[in-house]
């Protein structure tokens, strides 16, 4: 981020009466905690895609070759 964007933020926070620069950053950590969080998701999706086009085209044959089994959805 910008000097200037970094600048801007605070300026806008610096706007608003304490109580809501409070709640305000607050919002601000859940809402960058969340982002983390979802960049860490993508990223172990992205080591892990190969394994599961793997099993995807594994399955895929073996329903081919009639080895697939239905799974019982009632037993999980």
């Amino acid at each position: 981020m910008s000097e200037e964007n970094i600048a801007t933020v605070v300026k806008l926070l610096e706007s608003l009466p304490d109580a809501q620069q409070e709640k305000t950053i607050e919002h601000l950590r859940e809402y960058i905690a969340d982002l983390e969080d979802e960049l860490q998701w993508k990223q172990s999706f992205r080591k892990t895609q190969h394994k599961l086009v793997a099993a995807a085209k594994l399955a895929k044959q073996q329903i081919a070759q009639g080895q697939g089994e239905e799974m019982d959805y009632d037993q999980l």
